[in-house]
């Protein structure tokens, strides 16, 4: 897998459940007995796509998604750095720096961008672009837990995922808490991102194995529905929980339970539409007509997003460690732990092409921003791609 989840933990639980996970992970991700990647053969290039820019910073939290507003996607570096970038050039709308080492991708709405410092503090930023306005953080507040997830920013509020899977919001001028909504949690919890978006009216988020209806006024709960549940005789076995970027098209949201299932929820009517079984701990991307996922062992799995039949599964790219996909045009998009981004075919996975970014492996999901793909590597090698 291209993150390795670390966990937290109840105090007396720690020390046993952490290491006894992180061999686990271990054991799926790497070592001595790891299968050797699938060989790639020679590139077909049937998709026209060019290296357009190239910008840099350092290296980047951990699944940290670039944040996407128009032309300007933002990034975020572990040193503290936060940059919105031009989409067609790379170069810099504005930057700045949290003023501490950063834990998190960012949130942004065109305005205000928000990050989490691995200090637990969240931190708002002036990403207006205005001259002189992004030299230093407009706020800062203490979290009582940290934080894997990038913040949203939304209607005039940030708001908190944290991994005592407690939802927190704030109000974006001043930074004052509105409200809380806590959650009891499992002893342990991934050390990666997870789910927290605006549909509609509601705020959605990721909470254990479910995705659960929030009103972003008051903080109460509108629904819950489970893509999973827990399951085993021990706490690492029983882990679950919603993770990475979904997919979304009108009301209905599409999410991957870690290790357990890929499904969709109706978020306007918080009703469970389907699941299928699934392996993995990246999240999904899809259209109007997929839902694409990819597996811990490499393969890449489409089903139908109105029912979850499976149309397809790739092999070719097994055991590459690869990111979760970005469904762009004719084309599904991935990133590999060798830094090459792949193109393959929408309709049956088949090789379309494939560029080279750095060897220190891609980081996060693909985006699109603009007119361009851009991609950033764990060293914090950001490269924008643009069709022929």
């Amino acid at each position: 897998m291209p993150f390795n989840p670390l966990t937290q933990a109840k105090p007396a639980q720690a020390a046993i459940l952490s290491i006894a996970l992180m061999v686990m992970l271990s054991a799926c991700s790497g070592g001595a007995n790891r299968p050797k990647p699938a060989e790639l053969g020679a590139n077909t290039a049937l998709l026209g796509v060019r290296q357009a820019w190239t910008a840099r910073l350092g290296a980047v939290p951990v699944g940290a998604t670039p944040a996407v507003v128009g032309n300007v996607v933002v990034v975020t570096s572990t040193d503290g750095t936060v940059a919105g970038l031009d989409a067609a050039s790379g170069r810099d709308v504005w930057r700045t720096n949290a003023g501490a080492a950063v834990a998190t991708g960012a949130g942004f709405d065109g305005r205000l961008a928000a990050v989490v410092t691995r200090d637990n503090e969240l931190v708002a930023l002036d990403g207006s672009g205005v001259a002189g306005a992004s030299a230093k953080p407009l706020w800062r507040m203490r979290l009582a837990a940290q934080a894997y997830t990038a913040p949203l920013v939304a209607g005039g509020r940030v708001f908190v995922l944290a991994a005592d899977r407690s939802v927190t919001a704030f109000d974006g001028a001043t930074g004052r808490k509105l409200w809380v909504q806590p959650r009891p949690g499992e002893p342990l919890v991934l050390q990666q991102p997870g789910s927290l978006q605006a549909v509609g009216d509601t705020l959605v988020a990721g909470l254990s194995g479910r995705l659960v209806g929030l009103n972003p006024g008051n903080g109460t709960v509108r629904w819950e529905v489970p893509l999973a549940s827990p399951r085993g005789t021990n706490e690492i076995e029983r882990l679950v929980d919603i993770v990475g970027r979904t997919s979304r098209v009108g009301n209905v949201v599409c999410a991957r339970a870690y290790q357990a299932a890929v499904g969709c929820v109706d978020a306007s009517r918080g009703t469970l539409l389907w699941t299928k079984p699934a392996n993995a701990a990246q999240g999904v991307h899809g259209d109007e007509g997929l839902v694409v996922g990819t597996e811990l062992d490499g393969k890449i799995i489409a089903w139908k997003r109105a029912d979850g039949e499976r149309v397809w599964t790739s092999e070719r790219l097994q055991y590459r460690s690869l990111t979760s996909p970005l469904l762009l045009g004719r084309s599904v998009v991935v990133g590999d732990s060798t830094g090459l981004v792949h193109f393959i075919s929408r309709e049956d996975g088949s090789p379309l092409n494939r560029l080279p970014t750095n060897s220190s492996g891609v980081a996060a999901p693909p985006v699109v921003a603009g007119s361009n793909l851009v991609v950033v590597t764990r060293t914090g090698g950001v490269y924008g791609f643009a069709p022929e």
